[in-house]
């Protein structure tokens, strides 16, 4: 008889389970993540009713793949321009809710009668939210696309990013039980200067090799480069004294900029589902229902806290930011659980022994009754802030009004603070690259040549130091140059007589001091010299590169390349789908979208016109169009039915588009307009005083049936109206409507109405 290796057992074991269980609770309309979770209960160490796994450590290595990949899935949906985008919001939300559940947990811990060292622990477990289980909860509730996700996944990108800065406090507090500004200050450097550098690098190489590549690719090559990266990144950021996630979410996120993005997603999904569950299960395995019932009471009560405490606090953090209630109070609840650093944070305490024996069990227990709550918590977000607005008392509705309409309406910053952010930035990225190429070559490159020779003197350093400073000069002369350094702003202020030029002149001598730093640190670091001649000798090259300026055209081509590479999956999609591309940038500040669904073949709706149908009564959602197989209508009448397979491209709000979306039973998909581009477009007008619109309901307006159009948004005193066919047009109404292209120009062209 042959022998099976108890990993393919125990993956058996799982994967049934898993199946078994999962088909109950899709039965049950209940989220597959717990359906996972129990699996993992069932089938773990600590309930001997049925099989259980033969080998634990292998288990935990799947589960560790597991939250790779499904970091990686998540780098490809929220790249870092989707993070600079909701930034400040993330920034806000995941600091008020790291301090704030920092110290409520070590709180929580003096007063369970735990020691100082297991309650700081504590609070640092419980401030760090789940990245892997929150991801499962919004793609089985098909959640993904909307709003408030967007501040979610940037929130815990940032905590990931404190996580490490945390776990490098925690080491040197339980070693030396005292806190090092200096190492904290050390991480935080350390963390930017690899994000700077990897992305930029990134971007740089990977999308060209991509387009090259692609003739040679199909799913199954793109599938093993795509994961033979993903890994590279896993095993670079761990040798560099990361985490494995953290470099899982950074290679996704780099890849999110290629056009190549929703392929890759595509074909990993399989991947991801099989290692996510393998994840999911391997959680449910961790839970020890002796340890439930002995420690019930700091279960329960930690429990709560982590529930209540992270509800509000990160709610607080999103509505500080500047986002509406219901938007702060879905983001909030959204958050309120630990999970997978929590287990890293216990586990480094076991490892220091800091932890006391019976502190990781509770914490594993607490993160599994969370995992549980959080589909639930998500759901009730949206009726709980309903209620919560209602209650609240017309002063404080018309101060959150105000504070959230506040953050959009901002006037723009002046030349100063542009031109000021502007150099900043620049410098920071420079920097990034220098400090990469001086390190490279004096602590890698200088001592691999350097051993392979006997004693090869100084012309080995002469060599090198001229190498550095020959890779650093484009990005030596881009950071003194005023060509890349907003000069148009920088003008404009200069010539202004009344603005005081010596801040001017101060970013001036900045940018030089700078690029000085490096030259002298390059030639000091190569031939010992003293601070003086290499400063002297850093001006004389820095002033050598200024005067062959007009050579290094190379920089330009450098940047342009990067920012094509930056830059295509957006020049790619506006492309391809520029109706849905226009639309959501005219309202990216506001809670309206444009996007489509395709139509389950199971379908109650099947067969019945749009008429017939609830959409807009019902869901408040507008039909713009339908792709039927090739064809394509475009404000479809109201006799038209709708069929199986159909997409529907549909307007309306985030809430509106939930609704609609779980009632359908569809999945959301666009179609490629690259075809019927010039056939629909957007467009604008504003209601005057000659408009015969003016004082007319919707219905009158008859702008539907003469112009074959769709009102699809209605913008008034810039906030966006609730419309329905008796809705009047008022004095300066902006009325969005989407139709035939020549037919709204012939609208436009008409002058009493616009």
């Amino acid at each position: 008889m042959s022998h099976l290796p108890t990993l393919i057992a125990d993956l058996a074991l799982i994967l049934m389970s898993a199946s078994i269980i999962t088909l109950l609770f899709k039965w049950l309309k209940q989220p597959l993540v717990l359906g996972y979770i129990v699996a993992g209960l069932l089938a773990g160490p600590y309930v001997r009713i049925f099989p259980t796994v033969g080998d634990m450590e292998n288990i935990n290595t799947w589960a560790e793949i597991g939250v790779v990949f499904l970091l990686f899935a998540l780098g490809l949906e929220f790249s870092f321009k989707k993070l600079m985008n909701v930034g400040s919001a993330a920034f806000i939300t995941a600091t008020t809710e790291v301090i704030s559940m920092l110290l409520i947990g070590f709180m929580v811990g003096h007063l369970l009668g735990w020691s100082t060292m297991n309650s700081v622990f504590l609070g640092g477990m419980l401030s760090m939210s789940s990245t892997t289980i929150i991801i499962k909860a919004f793609d089985d509730l098909g959640l993904r696309s909307q709003r408030f996700t967007g501040i979610v996944f940037g929130t815990l990108v940032v905590e990931d990013l404190i996580a490490i800065l945390m776990m490098v406090i925690l080491s040197t507090m339980a070693v030396s039980k005292d806190f090092v500004g200096e190492e904290l200050l050390m991480s935080v450097l350390k963390v930017a200067f690899f994000l700077i550098l990897w992305f930029l690098v990134g971007i740089f190489i990977l999308p060209f090799f991509l387009k090259k590549a692609k003739r040679l690719m199909n799913n199954e090559t793109l599938l093993i480069v795509s994961l033979g990266l993903c890994l590279a990144m896993v095993v670079l950021a761990t040798r560099t004294g990361f985490s494995a996630a953290l470099g899982a979410f950074i290679m996704g996120s780099i890849l999110a900029e290629t056009v190549e993005a929703e392929h890759i997603e595509h074909i990993i999904q399989p991947v991801k589902d099989l290692f996510g569950a393998i994840f999911f299960v391997s959680v449910g395995m961790l839970v020890n229902p002796s340890v439930l019932l002995q420690y019930a009471w700091p279960v329960v009560i930690i429990t709560l806290v982590t529930l209540v405490g992270k509800s509000i606090f990160s709610s607080l953090g999103v509505l500080l930011s500047g986002e509406p209630l219901k938007v702060s109070v879905k983001s909030g609840f959204s958050l309120a659980q630990i999970g997978e650093f929590a287990f890293i944070i216990a586990g480094l305490g076991a490892s220091l022994k800091v932890l006391d024996p019976f502190v990781p069990p509770i914490i594993v227990a607490v993160s599994v009754i969370t995992t549980f709550t959080t589909p639930y918590f998500i759901r009730l977000a949206n009726p709980f802030s309903e209620w919560l607005y209602k209650v609240l008392s017309p002063r404080t509705r018309e101060f959150l009004d105000r504070y959230a309409s506040g953050k959009k309406t901002v006037n723009h910053d002046s030349d100063w603070k542009r031109l000021l952010k502007t150099i900043v930035g620049r410098v920071i990225i420079y920097s990034v690259l220098l400090t990469a190429i001086w390190l490279l070559s004096v602590q890698t490159v200088y001592p691999t040549i350097n051993g392979m020779f006997d004693s090869p003197g100084r012309w080995l350093s002469v060599v090198m130091c001229l190498l550095t400073l020959l890779l650093m000069t484009p990005f030596l002369w881009a950071l003194v140059s005023d060509k890349y350094n907003s000069p148009d702003v920088f003008l404009k202020l200069w010539n202004d007589d009344n603005y005081n030029h010596g801040r001017l002149v101060a970013l001036i001598l900045f940018r030089v001091s700078v690029a000085v730093f490096f030259i002298a640190g390059v030639v000091i670091s190569y031939f010992s010299l003293n601070y003086g001649i290499g400063i002297v000798i850093a001006v004389a090259v820095l002033g050598l590169i200024l005067l062959l300026r007009e050579n290094l055209t190379q920089y330009s081509h450098l940047e342009n390349h990067f920012l094509t590479n930056l830059n295509g999956r957006e020049e790619a999609a506006r492309n391809r789908y520029p109706l849905k591309s226009r639309f959501n940038s005219e309202f990216s500040d506001k809670d309206i979208e444009l996007t489509s669904v395709w139509v389950s073949p199971y379908s109650s709706y099947i067969g019945k016109s749009l008429e017939e149908l609830p959409f807009r009564r019902e869901f408040g959602v507008n039909v713009v169009g339908i792709v039927r197989g090739e064809r394509r209508i475009y404000i479809p009448q109201s006799d038209e039915c709708i069929y199986p397979q159909d997409k529907l491209i549909v307007v309306g709000t985030d809430g509106q588009l939930q609704k609609f979306r779980s009632e359908l039973d569809i999945r959301q998909d666009f179609p490629d307009e690259k075809n019927v581009r010039q056939e629909v477009t957007l467009h604008s007008f504003t209601v005057d005083e000659e408009s015969p619109l003016l004082n007319k309901s919707i219905a009158q307006s008859r702008l539907g049936k003469q112009y074959d159009s769709l009102i699809v948004a209605i913008e008034r005193e810039d906030e966006l109206i609730s419309m329905n066919q008796s809705t009047v047009f008022r004095l300066g109404d902006l009325v969005w409507i989407v139709g035939d292209r020549e037919k709204i120009r012939q609208l436009l062209m008409r002058k009493k109405h616009v």
